[in-house]
């Protein structure tokens, strides 16, 4: 076959086929291939014309199609499968030839990758895609890492294929290495941090607030025209609107309450504490859905204990405290995100500008906001920024909805409603903001038991006291 195809995809599940559709509808034209012919026939006949999309079950015939130097994404499960399709690749590709990987694969697996392919001179880069199946059909916020001349290959169809914010593309190299990876995985990592918090909030306002599903509708769709806007809080009202199809009644109200998960927002909250940074949301948003895995259990346990039945409420003013709650709360979450790309950066020499990944993911994305507007400009503003509620952009953000949240927490544990996410983001803003804590104590006891030593506040240098003496 002549090699007249501009960009190459293995995987055409739905967010494969999606995403080359886009490529072909962006002037460039794409070859696709899978093991499977009803996948390939499939994007043959969405595509319509072969000349510009086309597809085969034939791996020779797939690489022989391309251009030279050959860029080959994978759209396929992360794992042994990308290592299987990389080795599958190698006998028919050139030095100089570029394959990303797209999915969600685990930043020291495309470090692994990188070198091994780098030895047989050929590039390799993570690329992190957000957006789901829609976002891949039209425009999904990309975060490629790796190696920056091979990007450049790939640059023009990245930026024509991404989502755009105001006219911007919500692509841009990232750093070398994983960084593409890591900045998918953390972004994945606040994202569950987002989604526990939004449940939460649905939580008080049906039990509480008594809110039926055509009111929650209208109050997220409400917030979603102010500060609260976002793709999370949009879809949110849009699922309050759906109806059973399959019986009566909302079809939120249907379905089990068993959060499943892949394994990013797992591997987030290990990494952080690797590295030694504290992410509590998105650690508890990881337990909460391991949690709702023990439904057997949970009914159980439900039925020995005593719960207390939620105080009345100016569902009004309770409506109001929940904005400025998950506001705050949102606020936190890609605080903690933002300070463990930040310390990432430093650790595995990412290179990362918090200011640039903040404005990739302004749109396309699952975690795209309008809050992430600001935190684009707050880090534009200062580079160096190690926390984003250092941020005196963020002070009076912050202020003036801190004080809901407490109220809301406080409803929560004396009635009996649990709100793990916006207490342990509430708890973590209330400890980075105390400039004492009481862990002198704890010091004190690891000395005791285990001579482990201390620091003093009056004196330089390294303690230790033989307590039992």
């Amino acid at each position: 076959m002549t090699k007249t195809y501009d960009f190459g995809l293995v995987g055409l599940g739905v967010m494969g086929r999606n995403f080359i559709l886009n490529v072909a509808d962006n002037g460039f034209t794409a070859f696709g291939n899978d093991l499977d012919d009803e996948k390939v026939n499939a994007l043959i006949s969405e595509g319509g014309d072969t000349n510009k999309v086309n597809a085969s079950t034939d791996l020779k015939t797939f690489v022989d199609a391309l251009t030279t130097p050959r860029k080959i994404m994978l759209l396929v499960p992360a794992g042994k499968v990308v290592d299987i399709v990389i080795e599958s690749l190698l006998p028919h590709l050139d030095k100089g030839d570029i394959i990303i990987d797209g999915g969600n694969s685990f930043f020291t697996d495309t470090d692994r990758r990188e070198a091994y392919l780098k030895e047989k001179g050929i590039n390799f880069f993570g690329a992190g895609v957000s957006g789901g199946a829609k976002g891949a059909r039209l425009g999904p916020s990309i975060m490629p890492g790796g190696s920056r001349d091979a990007y450049q290959h790939v640059k023009p169809i990245f930026e024509a294929v991404s989502a755009k914010y105001k006219g911007e593309p919500c692509v841009a190299y990232l750093g070398p290495k994983s960084a593409g990876n890591y900045v998918k995985m953390v972004h994945n990592g606040i994202e569950y941090g987002l989604m526990q918090l939004t449940s939460e909030i649905y939580d008080l306002l049906k039990k509480a607030g008594g809110l039926s599903n055509e009111e929650l509708h209208d109050t997220f769709s409400k917030w979603n025209e102010g500060r609260l806007q976002s793709f999370l809080v949009e879809i949110t009202s849009e699922i309050f609107e759906q109806k059973d199809g399959l019986g009566d009644g909302h079809l939120v109200d249907k379905i089990l309450d068993k959060a499943k998960q892949k394994g990013t927002g797992k591997w987030t909250s290990q990494n952080a504490m690797d590295l030694g940074i504290p992410v509590p949301t998105i650690d508890v948003a990881v337990s909460m859905r391991e949690i709702s895995a023990l439904k057997d259990e949970r009914i159980k346990a439900d039925e020995l204990y005593g719960r207390p039945n939620p105080a009345d409420v100016d569902k009004a003013d309770f409506t109001n405290k929940a904005e400025q709650a998950l506001y705050f709360a949102f606020i936190v979450t890609y605080a903690q995100g933002m300070h463990q790309l930040a310390d990432a950066s430093k650790e595995y020499g990412y290179e990362l500008e918090l200011g640039e990944i903040a404005k990739i993911w302004r749109a396309g994305c699952i975690i795209r906001a309008a809050l992430l507007a600001d935190i684009t400009e707050a880090y534009q503003a200062n580079e160096s920024l190690e926390n984003l509620l250092l941020s005196p952009s963020f002070v009076e953000k912050v202020q003036v909805t801190v004080a809901a949240a407490r109220e809301l927490v406080a409803y929560g544990a004396t009635n009996g409603i649990p709100l793990p996410g916006l207490s342990n983001a509430l708890t973590y803003f209330d400890a980075y903001t105390s400039s004492r804590l009481p862990l002198n104590l704890i010091q004190a006891q690891r000395d005791y038991f285990g001579s482990h030593t201390y620091e003093r506040v009056d004196k330089e240098g390294i303690f230790h006291t033989e307590w039992e003496e």
